[in-house]
């Protein structure tokens, strides 16, 4: 089996709402989409993540096709350093990361096809039943706010996640709805995407943590220097999650080594392959630490490849990180099932297991052609 062609699509489409976070305001899930078809007539999807730029990310993934064409997709880690050293992407790692994760995909999803395998199979098969994931809760008024988790509540979920560093007293009043809503046997997580200073993060961490028991704060506080996360864990009573910083496999090393969280939030187009992501897990499950998979607004084909690695790992905290309850539609032909509920049970169908809709993917190219990309700032 060879590759015998490579196609890239880049595709918009909308959420229900605007994200707002300390750092980003977004109306949508902009993806360069990876399709690899091989002379046996098997075809493999991936999903790059495209982070402030999508063109550029097409570009880069472009890059890989001499690495790609007539290569056996079962030499997929032989095709990621020919990508990484000989095309030189190691030179710009997140670039690179971001760009071939979505050709890492395609190509595991080829290896499970021609198989008959669903890919948490190849790595050792499925240590739990289903995979937990988090309702993630738009900022707004204290109303607004309530209803939301009575939603959520009503899906199942069991984990409410909230964006803060936008303005403590709101944000105050939000967390007072939430807990008064969703009762005290429920978690609430924060993410301050680096909003705060040491000092600032300690004093309102402590305010929130005794009124609302916060399960953890993801990013208080910038990651590096790493002692100042270091710091503020040991002096805070919930536990602190390290999202910004763990950009390639070396820094996501560096961060679980240092034991500056409890908690590590990052996903395959951080670190470049579902592999490379698979051993930090494994590594983290060494060092005592728990693996939330991160979401940086992701469609099905990059939640079904989180949902494969999280089946197997032994480390994944309930409360992984989802969008696909935000998305007004996805480019499947069916509904991943955390689009409607909390839980997604084991994965039957070979490869990433989730079929392509080649009309939804050509509407939603059209849109990214009309509109351009979700930008992940508001413009004037």
């Amino acid at each position: 089996m060879n590759i015998t062609r490579f196609e890239t699509f880049i595709v918009s489409v909308p959420y229900r709402h605007c994200e707002v976070s300390s750092r980003i305001q977004r109306d949508g899930v902009t993806a360069v989409l990876i399709k690899l078809t091989t002379d046996t007539g098997l075809v493999g999807w991936g999903e790059c993540s495209v982070g402030a730029d999508a063109a550029s990310i097409q570009q880069a993934a472009r890059s890989c096709e001499p690495f790609l064409i007539g290569r056996d997709p079962w030499t997929l880690d032989a095709i990621a350093t020919s990508y990484f050293q000989t095309g030189l992407w190691d030179h710009r790692a997140m670039t690179g990361n971001f760009a071939f994760a979505g050709i890492d995909q395609a190509l595991w999803d080829l290896c499970g096809q021609d198989c008959g395998q669903p890919l948490y199979r190849l790595w050792g098969g499925a240590i739990r039943e289903s995979v937990n994931y988090f309702c993630y809760l738009a900022q707004g008024d204290p109303d607004d706010l309530s209803e939301q988790c009575r939603q959520g509540l009503a899906r199942g979920h069991d984990c409410f996640y909230l964006k803060v560093g936008v303005n403590r007293s709101a944000e105050t009043e939000m967390l007072r709805a939430i807990r008064d809503t969703i009762g005290s046997e429920k978690r609430i997580r924060i993410d301050a995407n680096q909003a705060w200073s040491v000092p600032e993060a300690r004093s309102i961490l402590t305010e929130w943590h005794t009124e609302f028991e916060i399960d953890f704060v993801e990013a208080p506080v910038r990651i590096n220097p790493l002692e100042n996360m270091a710091e503020l864990r040991r002096s805070l009573p919930m536990a602190i999650c390290a999202n910004e910083g763990l950009w390639t496999a070396d820094d996501a090393y560096r961060v679980l080594k240092s034991r500056c969280a409890d908690v590590l939030c990052f996903s395959s187009y951080w670190v470049g392959t579902l592999r490379t992501f698979h051993t930090l897990c494994q590594a983290a499950h060494l060092e005592g630490l728990q693996v939330c998979k991160h979401t940086h607004g992701e469609l099905g084909l990059a939640a079904a490849a989180g949902q494969h690695v999280l089946l197997n790992i032994p480390n994944a905290c309930d409360g992984a990180q989802q969008t696909a309850a935000m998305i007004e539609e996805d480019i499947l032909t069916e509904r991943i099932p955390i689009m409607d509920r909390a839980n997604w049970a084991v994965i039957e169908a070979p490869g990433l297991g989730v079929t392509v809709d080649q009309e939804k993917v050509q509407h939603y190219q059209t849109v990214y052609q009309q509109h351009g990309q979700f930008l992940p700032y508001a413009t004037p």
